[in-house]
């Protein structure tokens, strides 16, 4: 869809850009964050969708490229790949696996303790689970999540994010009805 090629195009954008960014001496991957919690959503003439995601996401600075266009924001402004595997505990016990690319922006500056963000991103999702609402075990995804960042050390948050999420297989095969769902995650962020 378009949300997915505007990320890949972004990812490639900024890929072609990184090794330029470390010629200066300035960092790219300025953080890794780790990610546990709970989702959910509803599926047709079967039970509740529910799943327990684990992910580690790595944060790309995009400060860089942006301050080429003259835009200097003071608060987090990052590229996210986000590798990603899922226990499917309901309607029965599958597993889901993928990676999305997030754009992510902060709403306060970068050295505050509490750093709320907003994120939106994209990506490929492979699960196990068939369900009527999907014809393909192979799908893309497209998500949004609101979350805050507590840092108790200097390079060291407390993190907790709530997320919406929309799986499709792009219409590449019929039914392709979809499924929402909804998570709350909880992890750890750390700044190198």
């Amino acid at each position: 869809t378009l949300v997915t090629l505007i990320i890949i195009s972004g990812f490639i954008f900024f890929s072609s850009n990184a090794s330029r960014a470390e010629e200066t001496n300035q960092k790219s991957l300025v953080g890794v964050e780790l990610l546990t919690g709970f989702g959910w959503g509803k599926l047709k003439g079967q039970t509740n969708y529910n799943i327990i995601p684990f992910s580690a996401a790595f944060d790309f600075n995009l400060k860089n490229l942006a301050a080429k266009i003259n835009f200097k924001p003071r608060q987090l402004f990052q590229f996210q790949i986000e590798p990603f595997l899922g226990f499917i505990s309901r309607p029965k016990n599958n597993f889901e696996t993928g990676t999305i690319f997030w754009l992510k922006l902060g709403l306060s500056p970068d050295t505050w303790k509490f750093q709320p963000y907003v994120k939106l991103g994209a990506g490929l999702n492979y699960m196990t689970l068939h369900t009527h609402e999907q014809s393909t075990q192979f799908n893309f995804t497209e998500q949004t999540a609101l979350g805050i960042h507590y840092f108790f050390t200097n390079n060291t948050a407390f993190t907790l994010e709530g997320r919406w999420r929309h799986l499709s297989n792009s219409a590449m095969r019929e039914p392709n009805h979809g499924i929402n769902s909804y998570s709350v995650n909880t992890g750890l962020a750390y700044k190198f």
